[in-house]
């Protein structure tokens, strides 16, 4: 074999182990019932869900539990998501800056039991920009 067809079959080696690696890590956004289905199959590959908070009638964020001087890495709350089922979710890290204020929760973990174990949360904060403040802000020409 020449030199240049070894060069392009090690370069579709690296390529495909490359793909392998990152489509074994994926994984796909469900619910919770499909995550409990899931893993009442033996299925452990993680999942996403996305959610919202439960909160009181003046928006604050109800059923958190994190007590830092007691356990730092031990953050559970409830989540309900986009089909309106709820569930407990453990976070076994602290509680992630601007949780209170967030609009959306994605989670990825997989359930184990009756609990949602989360590997990671993403937030999705209200905006820092509100419409009438941008209203006012326009540019002047000269």
């Amino acid at each position: 074999m020449k030199k240049s067809h070894l060069f392009v079959l090690a370069i579709i080696a690296v390529a495909a182990a490359i793909i392998l690696s990152t489509t074994a890590d994926a994984s796909v956004y469900v619910g919770f019932g499909e995550a409990r289905q899931r893993a009442a199959e033996g299925n452990t590959t993680k999942v996403h869900v996305v959610g919202k908070l439960l909160r009181d009638g003046q928006k604050r964020p109800i059923d958190l539990e994190y007590d830092p001087m007691k356990d730092p890495n031990y953050f559970a709350f409830t989540l309900v998501d986009s089909l309106h089922v709820a569930q407990r979710v453990i976070y076994n890290s602290p509680k992630p800056q601007d949780f209170d204020a967030s609009e959306q929760v994605v989670i990825t973990g997989n359930m184990r039991g009756k609990v949602f174990m989360a590997d990671k949360i993403l937030l999705k904060c209200p905006s820092k920009y509100v419409k009438k403040d941008l209203d006012g802000a326009t540019a002047s020409a000269k």
